[in-house]
């Protein structure tokens, strides 16, 4: 039996990032992959012939930059470019663009509403006022209620934080957590485009709808991220999200660790990871990068976990009710609203006038397992990235909300597809000619192909009971799992979602405490 002072299960980014701080910190590491690739749902595929794009996961601005800059990823090749413009809204008359500027986006809103384009300011700055304090909390971990010193520390510390606030700030802050996207934003602003613009980033892989509180939450965790930077810009990684999954692998290969691939686990057992061919590796440390639900109701033998946690784990909810395409297009879509090519095709391009629109689309999902009317943004990655379609030609990610992840998607597949291309078309007459191949993933597929259950692209709801010292369950939120020597690096801890990589930096950490050993 081989033996390692590590062993992670998944190359998603998050295991990747993991092992190579692990490595760094002087640890003997392997890393098992189920997929015949690295990166999870953070990779770059042709899916037809001369065309290629991202798989799953589509955009960039999450990824911590502490994560860039300690493990070189410029070195090994990352190159993220902005979007020219964060987001575009088409409308049945008129448009709405954000980005370009604080007077450019101001400008935009004020087609709809002066008020709205005075408020703008404030708002932004309200919003990165909360922002600033849970970006500086990612990368810690929380403590554990009941813990012991180090877990009063770590509280105190956040207490710290939070104090720092003012008191319009704190009141802020409670809103968010609490209270939902639309209720927040109407506090704001009055008109639907401004309203619908945000709102989106309250139900992106959220299965929910914007009026449901809470959701106030998931638009803010959209807020943490950067680009070479740019507080809440967006970006695009050169060559696709597996450019950041390959820079990460190249690091890990660098440092030692060994990693292989169509490795699928069976069991995990203490000490042990048994792969599917009856292969057993051995290590100090087991590292699970998948879903929390589907690491302790499917790889941990139920023997290992109190009844009580296992309860909870089945009560853990999983399901983010997306729908996810590629597409290859013969020629850039054109918008009745704006026709001509321009910045707007290089940003994320909302089909989802209101938050009402929002909210028909849940419903919709609920009753009849598909929305009538998608949610639907479009990202046209080749626009900004040359090397994904032949020259004229281009590639676009869609990513499309709501469909139930317990509706039958063996036999509706095809019929969410044609709703969604309904949504496209609908704003953007011809888009259907210009469809040259596509490829689509339910939610089943997202839970089939990555393992991610309900196809929860999250690995759990950002819900306020699934958050912070909540992450997974209260009590083990540092990392640290209820069987010895298992740990969690994925999603599905603290501080959740996203391609950030800061669950895996935080988890190394953890797991070279206990070693013994310094984060280096």
């Amino acid at each position: 039996m081989n033996r390692y002072d590590a062993v992670v299960v998944g190359a998603g980014h998050n295991g990747l990032t993991c092992a190579c701080y692990l490595a760094r910190g002087g640890l003997k590491v392997k890393v098992l992959e189920r997929r015949p690739r690295v990166g999870g749902a953070a990779a770059t595929e042709e899916f037809h012939p001369g065309f290629r794009n991202s798989v799953a996961a589509y955009t960039v601005s999450l990824l911590q930059a502490k994560v860039i800059r300690d493990l070189r990823l410029a070195d090994h090749g990352l190159r993220i470019v902005e979007r020219p413009l964060a987001n575009f809204l088409p409308l049945e008359s008129g448009y709405l663009k954000v980005g370009g500027g604080p007077e450019a986006t101001q400008r935009e809103f004020a087609k709809f509403s002066a008020r709205d384009a005075e408020r703008l300011p404030s708002y932004l700055a309200r919003l990165e006022r909360v922002a600033d304090v849970l970006r500086a909390l990612a990368l810690e971990t929380p403590p554990n209620a009941g813990g012991g010193v180090r877990d009063a520390l770590a509280a105190f510390q956040a207490g710290r934080r939070f104090k720092g606030l003012d008191m319009a700030s704190r009141r802020d802050l409670l809103g968010l957590f609490t209270r939902s996207a639309a209720d927040w934003l109407e506090d704001w602003f009055e008109s639907e485009p401004a309203k619908a613009v945000f709102g989106f980033d309250a139900v992106v892989g959220n299965y929910a709808s914007p009026f449901h509180p809470g959701t106030a939450y998931v638009l803010l965790h959209h807020c943490f991220g950067e680009v070479n930077g740019k507080r809440g810009a967006w970006g695009h990684a050169i060559g696709g999200m597996g450019a950041i999954s390959e820079a990460l692998a190249a690091e890990a290969r660098g440092l030692g660790v060994e990693i292989q691939c169509d490795a699928p686990v069976n069991r995990v057992l203490p000490g042990v990871v048994v792969l599917a061919g009856g292969e057993e590796v051995a290590g100090r440390a087991i590292v699970a990068n998948v879903n929390p639900k589907l690491l302790f109701l499917k790889l941990v033998d139920p023997a290992q976990l109190e009844s009580e946690f296992r309860e909870r784990m089945q009560r853990y909810r999983c399901g983010s009710a997306s729908f996810r395409m590629n597409v290859a297009l013969s020629a850039l879509p054109r918008f009745s609203c704006l026709p001509e090519p321009g910045p707007h095709h290089a940003s994320g391009i909302i089909m989802a006038p209101s938050l009402d629109y929002m909210d028909r689309a849940y419903l919709d999902a609920r009753a009849a397992g598909i929305a009538r009317a998608p949610i639907v943004e479009m990202v046209i990655s080749s626009t900004l990235d040359d090397t994904l379609a032949p020259k004229g030609a281009h590639v676009a990610s869609l990513f499309c909300q709501h469909f139930a992840p317990e509706a039958d998607w063996a036999a509706r597949k095809a019929e969410a597809i044609e709703r969604i291309f309904d949504v496209v078309e609908s704003h953007a007459p011809g888009f259907r000619q210009s469809v040259i191949a596509h490829t689509a993933l339910s939610p089943a597929d997202l839970e089939q192909e990555f393992g991610l259950t309900g196809g929860d692209i999250f690995h759990g709801q950002l819900s306020l009971d699934q958050l912070w010292s909540a992450r997974p369950v209260l009590g083990h939120a540092d990392y640290r799992t209820p069987v010895p020597g298992l740990y969690l690096c994925g999603s599905g801890a603290h501080p959740g979602g996203g391609v950030t990589g800061a669950p895996g930096h935080n988890c190394a950490r953890e797991v070279l405490r206990d070693f013994g050993r310094r984060m280096p």
